[in-house]
């Protein structure tokens, strides 16, 4: 595969599990019982593992060492925590007040690592703003 390939599918791949956990935040907020669904429960894995499989083969073919560039520890660091408060917007949280305001720091989060990933610097949005 070659890296523009790689890019794009990496790209597609960020727009679809935003989007999916976005619904899946909303459903959790209104109480819907789709969260439950099988396909609700499965789906957003496999657009999880495209997303890191195309993440991890861009880095290979471009032979980047990714503790070597902030930027990447940074991209690294936010998706960590945007899968930790994910799991606590979408299952852990005792209460859905927790669960909303995780839900919330998730979506910042996120915005933060796109940011980081547009700029390639760990300051993303900052950036565009200084």
């Amino acid at each position: 595969m070659n890296y523009l390939f790689l890019r794009h599918l990496h790209t597609s791949m960020a727009v679809l599990t935003i989007a999916g956990f976005m619904l899946r935040g909303y459903w959790m907020l209104t109480g819907s019982e789709k969260l439950q669904q099988a396909l609700t429960r499965i789906l957003p894995h496999i657009v999880d593992t495209i997303f890191l499989a195309s993440g991890i083969a861009m880095l290979v073919i471009a032979s980047l060492n990714p503790f070597s560039q902030s930027w990447l520890v940074a991209k690294f660091a936010g998706l960590l925590l945007y899968i930790l408060l994910g799991t606590v917007a979408l299952r852990r949280g005792p209460t859905p007040q927790i669960r909303l305001l995780a839900f919330v720091a998730a979506l910042s989060i996120y915005g933060y690592v796109i940011g980081v990933a547009l700029s390639k610097s760990p300051a993303s949005w900052i950036r565009y703003f200084a």
